[in-house]
Protein backbone atom coordinates (compact mmCIF):
# COMPACT_ATOMS: atom_id res chain seq x y z
CA UNK A 1 0.00 0.00 0.00
CA UNK A 2 3.06 2.72 0.65
CA UNK A 3 4.45 1.39 -1.86
CA UNK A 4 1.72 1.80 -4.50
CA UNK A 5 1.13 5.28 -2.65
CA UNK A 6 4.90 6.62 -2.67
CA UNK A 7 5.20 5.67 -6.50
CA UNK A 8 2.46 7.67 -7.48
CA UNK A 9 4.00 11.02 -5.68
CA UNK A 10 4.68 13.94 -8.46
CA UNK A 11 8.12 14.65 -6.53
CA UNK A 12 10.74 12.49 -5.78
CA UNK A 13 12.36 13.73 -3.54
CA UNK A 14 14.99 10.66 -2.55
CA UNK A 15 16.69 12.08 -6.49
CA UNK A 16 17.07 15.64 -4.84
CA UNK A 17 19.99 16.80 -4.89
CA UNK A 18 20.30 19.38 -1.75
CA UNK A 19 23.78 21.17 -1.62
CA UNK A 20 24.72 23.70 0.62
CA UNK A 21 26.25 26.32 -2.05
CA UNK A 22 26.55 29.33 0.21
CA UNK A 23 27.88 28.91 4.22
CA UNK A 24 26.89 31.25 6.55
CA UNK A 25 27.76 34.85 7.11
CA UNK A 26 25.69 36.16 4.51
CA UNK A 27 24.64 39.85 5.40
CA UNK A 28 21.13 41.19 4.11
CA UNK A 29 22.44 42.90 0.84
CA UNK A 30 24.26 40.27 -0.30
CA UNK A 31 20.98 37.55 -0.22
CA UNK A 32 18.50 40.38 -1.62
CA UNK A 33 17.68 39.54 -5.23
CA UNK A 34 14.59 41.36 -6.38
CA UNK A 35 14.57 45.22 -4.66
CA UNK A 36 14.84 48.03 -6.10
CA UNK A 37 13.99 50.28 -3.00
CA UNK A 38 14.63 49.16 0.64
CA UNK A 39 11.74 46.19 1.18
CA UNK A 40 12.91 45.34 4.63
CA UNK A 41 10.34 46.54 6.79
CA UNK A 42 12.86 48.84 8.54
CA UNK A 43 10.35 51.97 8.68
CA UNK A 44 7.75 50.37 10.04
CA UNK A 45 8.86 48.04 12.39
CA UNK A 46 11.06 48.42 15.84
CA UNK A 47 14.99 48.07 15.18
CA UNK A 48 15.01 44.96 18.15
CA UNK A 49 12.81 42.96 15.79
CA UNK A 50 14.84 40.74 13.23
CA UNK A 51 12.00 39.54 11.06
CA UNK A 52 10.34 42.58 10.00
CA UNK A 53 6.88 43.40 8.68
CA UNK A 54 7.62 43.62 4.98
CA UNK A 55 7.76 46.76 3.33
CA UNK A 56 5.47 45.62 0.24
CA UNK A 57 2.69 47.41 -2.13
CA UNK A 58 -0.96 47.02 -0.50
CA UNK A 59 -1.58 44.32 -2.63
CA UNK A 60 1.24 41.60 -0.84
CA UNK A 61 0.62 39.19 1.56
CA UNK A 62 2.71 39.82 4.86
CA UNK A 63 3.72 36.48 4.37
CA UNK A 64 6.03 37.53 1.63
CA UNK A 65 10.07 38.19 2.33
CA UNK A 66 10.52 41.09 0.32
CA UNK A 67 13.91 40.45 -0.83
CA UNK A 68 12.91 38.07 -2.64
CA UNK A 69 9.10 38.85 -3.77
CA UNK A 70 8.21 41.10 -6.54
CA UNK A 71 4.53 40.02 -7.22
CA UNK A 72 2.24 37.80 -5.44
CA UNK A 73 1.39 34.43 -6.22
CA UNK A 74 -1.98 33.23 -7.58
CA UNK A 75 -4.04 30.79 -5.94
CA UNK A 76 -2.37 27.21 -7.83
CA UNK A 77 1.17 28.56 -8.05
CA UNK A 78 1.43 29.56 -4.55
CA UNK A 79 -0.06 25.93 -3.60
CA UNK A 80 2.63 24.97 -5.42
CA UNK A 81 5.17 26.77 -4.32
CA UNK A 82 4.24 25.61 -0.85
CA UNK A 83 4.06 22.07 -1.42
CA UNK A 84 8.06 22.35 -2.38
CA UNK A 85 8.53 24.72 0.32
CA UNK A 86 7.66 21.97 2.81
CA UNK A 87 9.20 19.18 0.84
CA UNK A 88 12.40 20.74 0.52
CA UNK A 89 12.17 21.66 4.30
CA UNK A 90 11.50 17.99 5.11
CA UNK A 91 14.10 16.74 3.09
CA UNK A 92 17.24 18.77 4.18
CA UNK A 93 16.12 18.67 7.74
CA UNK A 94 16.24 14.70 7.38
CA UNK A 95 19.59 14.85 5.94
CA UNK A 96 21.34 17.40 8.28
CA UNK A 97 19.41 15.22 11.09
CA UNK A 98 17.41 17.58 12.74
CA UNK A 99 14.15 16.17 14.51
CA UNK A 100 11.31 18.66 12.93
CA UNK A 101 7.64 18.32 13.17
CA UNK A 102 4.65 20.15 11.84
CA UNK A 103 2.22 22.30 13.77
CA UNK A 104 -0.59 24.64 14.15
CA UNK A 105 -2.50 25.26 10.66
CA UNK A 106 0.19 22.87 8.95
CA UNK A 107 -0.68 19.87 11.61
CA UNK A 108 -4.64 20.92 10.82
CA UNK A 109 -3.79 20.38 6.93
CA UNK A 110 -1.96 17.11 8.02
CA UNK A 111 -5.48 16.34 9.70
CA UNK A 112 -7.62 16.42 6.88
CA UNK A 113 -5.60 14.97 4.03
CA UNK A 114 -1.82 15.57 4.33
CA UNK A 115 -1.72 18.77 2.38
CA UNK A 116 -1.21 22.14 2.88
CA UNK A 117 -5.17 24.09 3.25
CA UNK A 118 -5.42 25.70 0.14
CA UNK A 119 -6.12 29.20 1.88
CA UNK A 120 -2.98 29.43 3.80
CA UNK A 121 0.50 31.23 2.46
CA UNK A 122 2.78 30.12 5.05
CA UNK A 123 3.87 27.07 7.02
CA UNK A 124 4.58 26.07 10.54
CA UNK A 125 6.88 23.70 12.39
CA UNK A 126 8.75 23.25 15.52
CA UNK A 127 12.20 22.21 16.99
CA UNK A 128 13.54 21.21 19.84
CA UNK A 129 16.33 23.76 21.47
CA UNK A 130 19.19 21.46 20.72
CA UNK A 131 18.20 21.44 17.31
CA UNK A 132 17.79 25.14 16.92
CA UNK A 133 21.60 25.74 18.28
CA UNK A 134 22.58 23.48 15.76
CA UNK A 135 21.14 25.20 12.74
CA UNK A 136 22.72 28.36 14.15
CA UNK A 137 26.33 27.18 14.40
CA UNK A 138 26.56 25.11 11.01
CA UNK A 139 23.50 26.65 8.60
CA UNK A 140 22.44 30.41 8.97
CA UNK A 141 22.12 31.79 6.25
CA UNK A 142 23.10 28.28 4.02
CA UNK A 143 21.05 28.73 0.60
CA UNK A 144 20.32 24.70 -0.43
CA UNK A 145 19.56 24.32 -4.57
CA UNK A 146 17.10 21.97 -5.47
CA UNK A 147 16.42 20.03 -8.62
CA UNK A 148 13.71 17.72 -9.04
CA UNK A 149 10.80 16.11 -11.22
CA UNK A 150 8.68 18.91 -9.83
CA UNK A 151 11.45 22.03 -10.25
CA UNK A 152 12.99 20.88 -13.26
CA UNK A 153 14.47 24.49 -13.30
CA UNK A 154 15.88 24.63 -9.94
CA UNK A 155 15.02 26.73 -6.84
CA UNK A 156 17.31 28.26 -3.80
CA UNK A 157 16.01 27.87 -0.26
CA UNK A 158 17.56 30.13 2.43
CA UNK A 159 17.88 28.64 6.27
CA UNK A 160 17.94 32.24 8.15
CA UNK A 161 18.50 32.30 11.90
CA UNK A 162 17.16 35.22 14.33
CA UNK A 163 19.64 36.10 16.02
CA UNK A 164 17.53 36.47 19.24
CA UNK A 165 16.62 32.89 19.10
CA UNK A 166 18.65 32.27 22.42
CA UNK A 167 16.27 34.40 24.55
CA UNK A 168 14.32 31.90 26.11
CA UNK A 169 11.68 34.18 27.66
CA UNK A 170 8.27 35.11 26.37
CA UNK A 171 8.62 38.50 27.02
CA UNK A 172 10.39 38.52 23.55
CA UNK A 173 7.78 39.30 21.73
CA UNK A 174 9.38 41.29 18.73
CA UNK A 175 11.30 37.68 17.85
CA UNK A 176 8.72 35.04 18.63
CA UNK A 177 9.94 33.50 15.03
CA UNK A 178 13.59 31.65 15.41
CA UNK A 179 14.29 30.72 12.07
CA UNK A 180 12.69 30.77 8.40
CA UNK A 181 12.95 28.47 5.97
CA UNK A 182 12.91 30.67 2.58
CA UNK A 183 11.76 30.49 -1.03
CA UNK A 184 14.34 32.73 -2.76
CA UNK A 185 12.21 32.37 -6.25
CA UNK A 186 9.12 33.81 -4.49
CA UNK A 187 9.52 34.91 -1.03
CA UNK A 188 7.47 32.85 0.63
CA UNK A 189 8.71 31.22 4.02
CA UNK A 190 8.45 28.61 6.81
CA UNK A 191 8.27 30.06 10.49
CA UNK A 192 10.24 28.02 12.92
CA UNK A 193 9.28 28.15 16.22
CA UNK A 194 11.44 26.18 18.64
CA UNK A 195 9.63 24.31 22.26
CA UNK A 196 11.84 24.86 24.84
CA UNK A 197 11.36 23.17 28.69
CA UNK A 198 10.03 25.47 31.10
CA UNK A 199 12.18 24.48 34.21
CA UNK A 200 10.06 26.88 36.27
CA UNK A 201 6.70 26.54 34.96
CA UNK A 202 3.83 26.69 37.72
CA UNK A 203 2.42 23.44 36.04
CA UNK A 204 6.11 21.48 37.44
CA UNK A 205 8.78 19.79 35.14
CA UNK A 206 7.82 18.52 31.39
CA UNK A 207 6.00 22.00 30.02
CA UNK A 208 7.15 23.05 27.21
CA UNK A 209 7.04 26.56 26.18
CA UNK A 210 7.48 28.67 22.70
CA UNK A 211 8.19 32.54 22.80
CA UNK A 212 4.91 32.53 20.67
CA UNK A 213 3.06 31.53 23.92
CA UNK A 214 2.02 28.05 23.14
CA UNK A 215 2.77 25.84 25.91
CA UNK A 216 2.32 22.03 25.98
CA UNK A 217 3.34 19.43 28.54
CA UNK A 218 5.91 17.37 26.51
CA UNK A 219 3.69 13.80 26.67
CA UNK A 220 1.37 15.57 24.07
CA UNK A 221 4.58 15.92 21.96
CA UNK A 222 6.88 13.46 22.10
CA UNK A 223 7.65 10.75 21.14
CA UNK A 224 7.16 11.81 17.34
CA UNK A 225 4.50 9.69 15.03
CA UNK A 226 6.01 9.07 11.75
CA UNK A 227 3.48 9.67 8.96
CA UNK A 228 3.11 12.05 5.36
CA UNK A 229 3.13 15.30 4.19
CA UNK A 230 2.81 16.24 1.29
CA UNK A 231 4.44 13.66 -0.27
CA UNK A 232 7.43 13.27 2.42
CA UNK A 233 8.16 11.44 5.15
CA UNK A 234 7.59 13.89 8.38
CA UNK A 235 6.63 14.05 11.60
CA UNK A 236 3.87 15.07 14.05
CA UNK A 237 3.08 15.27 17.82
CA UNK A 238 2.06 12.50 19.74
CA UNK A 239 -1.02 14.06 20.83
CA UNK A 240 -2.15 15.83 17.69
CA UNK A 241 -6.03 15.43 18.01
CA UNK A 242 -5.78 16.96 21.46
CA UNK A 243 -3.51 20.00 20.54
CA UNK A 244 -5.52 20.60 17.76
CA UNK A 245 -8.43 21.33 19.49
CA UNK A 246 -6.71 22.70 21.98
CA UNK A 247 -5.79 25.56 19.27
CA UNK A 248 -8.68 25.66 16.73
CA UNK A 249 -11.55 23.47 18.83
CA UNK A 250 -13.10 20.70 18.12
CA UNK A 251 -15.21 22.34 14.84
CA UNK A 252 -12.19 22.82 13.41
CA UNK A 253 -11.39 18.75 12.53
CA UNK A 254 -15.20 18.15 11.41
CA UNK A 255 -16.18 21.56 9.22
CA UNK A 256 -15.85 20.39 5.72
CA UNK A 257 -16.86 24.01 4.83
CA UNK A 258 -14.55 26.73 5.55
CA UNK A 259 -12.97 30.10 3.68
CA UNK A 260 -14.60 29.24 0.30
CA UNK A 261 -13.61 25.60 0.30
CA UNK A 262 -15.64 22.61 0.59
CA UNK A 263 -13.50 18.97 1.48
CA UNK A 264 -14.61 16.09 -0.99
CA UNK A 265 -14.57 13.40 1.41
CA UNK A 266 -13.72 10.65 -1.78
CA UNK A 267 -11.05 12.81 -3.45
CA UNK A 268 -9.80 13.90 -0.15
CA UNK A 269 -9.53 17.32 -1.23
CA UNK A 270 -10.54 20.78 -0.74
CA UNK A 271 -12.26 21.89 -3.72
CA UNK A 272 -13.15 25.80 -4.02
CA UNK A 273 -16.29 26.74 -4.39
CA UNK A 274 -17.92 29.96 -5.92
CA UNK A 275 -18.56 32.84 -3.59
CA UNK A 276 -22.47 33.57 -2.70
CA UNK A 277 -22.88 37.17 -3.70
CA UNK A 278 -25.18 39.88 -1.65
CA UNK A 279 -27.94 41.45 -3.50
CA UNK A 280 -25.98 44.54 -3.06
CA UNK A 281 -22.71 42.79 -4.39
CA UNK A 282 -25.16 41.43 -7.39
CA UNK A 283 -26.28 44.97 -8.22
CA UNK A 284 -23.04 46.41 -8.30
CA UNK A 285 -21.61 43.69 -10.29
CA UNK A 286 -24.84 44.18 -12.67
CA UNK A 287 -24.06 47.90 -12.73
CA UNK A 288 -20.52 47.81 -13.33
CA UNK A 289 -21.19 45.06 -16.21
CA UNK A 290 -23.07 47.87 -17.55
CA UNK A 291 -21.04 50.31 -17.69
CA UNK A 292 -18.17 48.17 -19.25
CA UNK A 293 -21.01 47.31 -21.72
CA UNK A 294 -21.63 50.65 -22.60
CA UNK A 295 -17.84 52.00 -22.87
CA UNK A 296 -17.15 48.82 -25.11
CA UNK A 297 -19.93 50.18 -27.54
CA UNK A 298 -18.45 53.78 -27.61
CA UNK A 299 -15.20 52.16 -28.22
CA UNK A 300 -16.68 50.12 -31.05
CA UNK A 301 -18.10 53.10 -32.50
CA UNK A 302 -15.18 55.27 -31.89
CA UNK A 303 -13.45 52.94 -34.03
CA UNK A 304 -15.63 52.22 -36.70
CA UNK A 305 -15.95 55.90 -37.40
CA UNK A 306 -11.89 56.22 -37.60
CA UNK A 307 -12.02 53.27 -39.98
CA UNK A 308 -14.99 55.19 -41.84
CA UNK A 309 -12.25 57.90 -42.31
CA UNK A 310 -9.21 56.13 -43.42
CA UNK A 311 -11.62 54.52 -45.52
CA UNK A 312 -12.63 57.45 -47.46
CA UNK A 313 -8.91 58.94 -47.58
CA UNK A 314 -7.41 55.91 -48.61
CA UNK A 315 -10.48 54.93 -50.96
CA UNK A 316 -10.37 51.22 -50.06
CA UNK A 317 -13.64 49.07 -48.18
CA UNK A 318 -14.36 50.07 -45.15
CA UNK A 319 -13.09 46.66 -42.91
CA UNK A 320 -15.01 45.22 -40.11
CA UNK A 321 -14.94 46.49 -36.88
CA UNK A 322 -12.54 44.97 -34.70
CA UNK A 323 -13.90 43.82 -31.24
CA UNK A 324 -12.82 45.96 -28.40
CA UNK A 325 -10.50 43.45 -25.99
CA UNK A 326 -12.05 42.60 -22.73
CA UNK A 327 -11.30 43.86 -19.56
CA UNK A 328 -7.90 42.27 -18.12
CA UNK A 329 -8.56 39.10 -15.91
CA UNK A 330 -8.09 40.45 -12.02
CA UNK A 331 -5.18 38.31 -10.53
CA UNK A 332 -6.32 35.83 -7.53
CA UNK A 333 -6.60 37.21 -4.24
CA UNK A 334 -4.51 35.75 -1.16
CA UNK A 335 -6.30 33.84 1.30
CA UNK A 336 -7.09 34.57 4.69
CA UNK A 337 -5.23 32.48 7.52
CA UNK A 338 -7.29 29.83 9.55
CA UNK A 339 -8.32 30.74 12.71
CA UNK A 340 -6.30 32.43 15.74
CA UNK A 341 -4.59 30.26 18.17
CA UNK A 342 -5.19 29.26 21.85
CA UNK A 343 -2.81 27.88 24.35
CA UNK A 344 -2.21 24.28 24.42
CA UNK A 345 -3.22 22.10 27.14
CA UNK A 346 -0.86 21.42 30.16
CA UNK A 347 -2.39 18.49 31.63
CA UNK A 348 -0.94 14.86 31.57
CA UNK A 349 -2.05 12.08 28.77
CA UNK A 350 -3.08 8.75 30.98
CA UNK A 351 -1.57 5.71 29.11
CA UNK A 352 -4.57 4.01 28.35
CA UNK A 353 -5.60 7.24 26.56
CA UNK A 354 -2.15 7.14 24.43
CA UNK A 355 -2.78 3.50 23.48
CA UNK A 356 -6.05 4.50 22.23
CA UNK A 357 -4.98 7.35 20.43
CA UNK A 358 -1.79 5.07 18.72
CA UNK A 359 -4.90 2.90 17.28
CA UNK A 360 -6.91 5.39 16.26
CA UNK A 361 -3.82 6.98 14.58
CA UNK A 362 -3.01 3.71 12.66
CA UNK A 363 -6.27 2.94 11.46
CA UNK A 364 -6.62 7.12 10.61
CA UNK A 365 -3.41 6.49 8.67
CA UNK A 366 -4.51 2.89 6.94
CA UNK A 367 -7.84 4.95 6.06
CA UNK A 368 -6.43 7.69 4.46
CA UNK A 369 -4.23 5.55 2.61
CA UNK A 370 -6.98 3.48 1.25
CA UNK A 371 -8.82 6.63 -0.07
CA UNK A 372 -5.48 7.86 -1.84
CA UNK A 373 -4.76 4.35 -3.38
CA UNK A 374 -8.02 3.97 -4.78
CA UNK A 375 -7.84 7.84 -6.10
CA UNK A 376 -4.62 7.44 -7.99
CA UNK A 377 -6.17 4.25 -9.51
CA UNK A 378 -9.47 6.17 -10.73
CA UNK A 379 -6.74 8.59 -12.12
CA UNK A 380 -5.03 6.01 -14.06
CA UNK A 381 -8.17 4.11 -15.43
CA UNK A 382 -9.30 7.84 -16.57
CA UNK A 383 -6.15 8.23 -18.23
CA UNK A 384 -5.97 4.96 -19.51
CA UNK A 385 -9.81 4.92 -20.67
CA UNK A 386 -9.16 8.66 -22.13
CA UNK A 387 -5.95 7.43 -23.89
CA UNK A 388 -7.60 4.23 -25.99
CA UNK A 389 -10.86 6.45 -26.97
CA UNK A 390 -7.98 8.76 -28.66
CA UNK A 391 -6.60 6.22 -31.19
CA UNK A 392 -7.91 6.00 -34.45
Amino acid sequence: MRLSWLLSLPAVLTVASAIAIEKRDADFLSVRTKMHKDMSGRRGDPKEKYFRKLFLPAHFHPHYDGRFADHQLGYRERKQALSNLIQTYLATMADVGVETWLMHGTLLGWWWNRKILPWDSDSDVQVSESSMHYLASYYNMTVFHYKTPRIPEGRDYMMEINPHYENREQTDKLNVIDARWVDTSSGLFIDITTARYNWTHPAGDGMLSCKDGHEYRDSYIFPLRETFFEGTPAKIPFAYKEILEAEYKQKALTQVDFEGHHFDEDKLEWIPVPKKLTPTEIRKAEEEKKHQDDKKVEEQKKQIEQQKKQAQAAKVTKPDAKQAPLPPKAADASEPDGPQVVKQPKHEQPPAQKEADTKHFDKEEKRQDSKLEGEEKRKVQEAAAAKKDTKP
